[in-house]
């Protein structure tokens, strides 16, 4: 891991880059939404080696996969997944419909609803990540959506890993498609002749799946695009090392680009990870990966104390921030800009990522500056309402004709005027 001290830090280590154009993704996005089925078709073949004649999974299928899963993954999905719906109700319990009566006569209203549908990316690859499956499905399910439709990019044996079948059994997910890349989220986008449209794609993917999601907003709403994993441990003279490396590598091996980074003002902990993180590695069966992206990408950054730690993550806005300090709690108050946060020597960030209840789809590349992970708000639509009895518009009715000629828009001041004329009280 390369060592810098934090005032040596170039200046767009705080700057987020423009993203990658993908100019082939509109496209294939095109090719999508004229050809439909036969295009989702033709571009599995070509991306993932192998021919379809149907995308869904049957449901006899996902439950047939139960067998080919051991009995102690099972009942660690039934465990995640019991957590996950217990965090989701809990935020649920915070979104409420309300009628207030702002003034004397004038009745404002909150009315949520949810999403109608929604279609769930999960990746496949080298991870099948049928954790990501739960983390999708079991909010929206939890907030009222009434279809969740889930695709997952098959293997060159047309097949879905059986965990991920399991997992969208255990979820109740409506449909299950073995699609993925861009043609995935196109089908969910436009609809095809098997795959319905949706109102919104979540769930994190490769470049091409961000790109072709961020082409789409509009068409549907989006959670967000992640980038490459991120996380950001910062460590005090309190930190166990043998626990920071671990973290650190665990980042690590979700990709070759992923930024693993250790803030610390002490230069034993420092020297101490770097020991424990070599010696982790070779005792692990870790891919290569994780070595690839703790060499190529991974960052030791001295600080002067506590304080100017976490001045730096509000600034670089991690995905994931771990606090391995003394008093960890003391600092709450001051951290503003992160996916999700861990407190102490035991709230690993792979807790998150499965167990704890956490959602660990999150934001990556400084978006955490504006928007937090993935949750319940995200399959709810907030809407407002307006009742406005007699006296109550005679209390707001000339601000709002005085604003709307002061800005030159008669029509608007006209809708107030004629409300006056016709009724004499006014």
């Amino acid at each position: 891991m390369k060592k810098i001290r934090s005032d040596e830090l170039e200046k767009d280590f705080f700057e987020p880059e423009e993203p990658t154009e993908l100019p082939q993704v509109s496209s294939l996005l095109k090719e999508i939404k004229e050809k439909g089925d036969r295009a989702i078709r033709e571009l599995t073949q070509r991306y993932d080696r192998v021919y379809l004649k149907k995308f869904e999974v049957s449901p006899k299928e996902r439950r047939q996969a139960y067998s080919k899963v051991g009995k102690d993954l099972v009942s660690s999905l039934k465990k995640a997944a019991r957590n996950i719906k217990k965090f989701s109700q809990k935020q649920l319990e915070n979104y409420r419909e309300f009628e207030y009566e702002m003034e004397p006569g004038v009745i404002t209203g909150q009315k949520i609803f949810p999403l109608q549908s929604v279609g769930v990316y999960v990746p496949g690859g080298r991870y099948p990540l049928f954790s990501s499956l739960l983390m999708g499905v079991i909010p929206a399910r939890t907030a009222g959506v009434n279809e969740i439709h889930v695709c997952s990019p098959p293997s060159q044996k047309e097949t879905l890993d059986p965990a991920i079948l399991v997992a969208s059994d255990m979820a109740g997910v409506d449909s299950l498609y073995k699609m993925g890349g861009v043609q995935a989220v196109g089908a969910f986008a436009y609809g095809t002749q098997s795959v319905p449209r949706v109102d919104k794609i979540v769930g994190p993917g490769n470049k091409y799946v961000n790109a072709a999601k961020k082409s789409v907003w509009g068409v549907v709403d989006i959670d967000f695009t992640a980038g490459p994993t991120e996380v950001m441990i910062i460590a005090d003279e309190q930190a166990h090392p043998v626990y920071v490396a671990a973290d650190l590598i665990a980042q690590a091996e979700h990709d070759s680009e992923a930024f693993p980074l250790l803030v610390t003002d002490s230069n034993i902990v420092a020297s101490k990870v770097e020991e424990n993180i070599e010696k982790q590695l070779k005792e692990l069966r870790v891919s290569s990966v994780a070595k690839e992206s703790l060499d190529n990408n991974g960052l030791i950054l001295f600080v002067r104390n506590m304080e100017e730690a976490v001045g730096l993550a509000n600034k670089r806005a991690p995905e994931h921030l771990e606090l391995q300090v003394k008093n960890p709690q003391d600092y709450l108050p001051f951290l503003k800009n992160y996916g999700s946060l861990f407190l102490g020597p035991y709230s690993a960030e792979v807790l998150g990522d499965y167990s704890s209840g956490l959602n660990h789809i999150l934001p990556t590349h400084f978006a955490s500056r504006y928007t937090g992970g993935l949750g319940v708000k995200d399959f709810l639509k907030i809407q407002t309402y307006l009742k406005v009895k007699e006296k109550g518009f005679l209390r707001i009715a000339p601000v709002a004709r005085f604003m709307a000629e002061a800005e030159g828009m008669e029509g608007h001041a006209n809708s107030i005027r004629v409300r006056m004329k016709d009724n004499p009280s006014f």
